[in-house]
């Protein structure tokens, strides 16, 4: 019988520690799909290629605003790569903002000087 219950409680680690990932992830409901920004001629002042989710800073006069893009894997596919975006670029930008008002949100598209545009989602 206490061979069961061992066997029964490594059953149970090992479960636990193939679900941790998926509740690891967090919601999107902190940004307002429901509401797009445009910023034009914005300045790249940094471009993390990383997982789970990329991010973009941009600098509009004083305010610089943090950008959440998808996974590094899932841009790919969308045309991105690791340098696409370098300090000191201008681009436009698209994106659904945070919902406390903070200068920040999810990016949806990057729209680059020469007319080309990149989805981030």
């Amino acid at each position: 019988m206490k061979k069961f219950a061992d066997l029964k409680f490594r059953f149970g680690i090992c479960l636990a520690a193939v679900a941790a990932p998926a509740t690891a992830h967090h919601s999107f409901a902190m940004f307002d799909q429901n509401r797009q920004v445009e910023l034009k001629n914005v300045t790249v002042t940094r471009f993390e290629w990383t997982n789970p989710h990329s991010f973009v800073y941009v600098k509009d006069g004083t305010t610089t605003y943090m950008l959440e893009c998808s996974s590094p894997n899932l841009m790919t596919h969308q045309g991105w790569k690791f340098n696409t975006l370098k300090t000191g670029d201008e681009i436009g930008i698209i994106f659904y903002p945070l919902r406390d008002g903070k200068p920040g949100g999810m990016l949806k598209t990057v729209k680059f000087r020469s007319g080309q545009s990149l989805n981030a989602w």
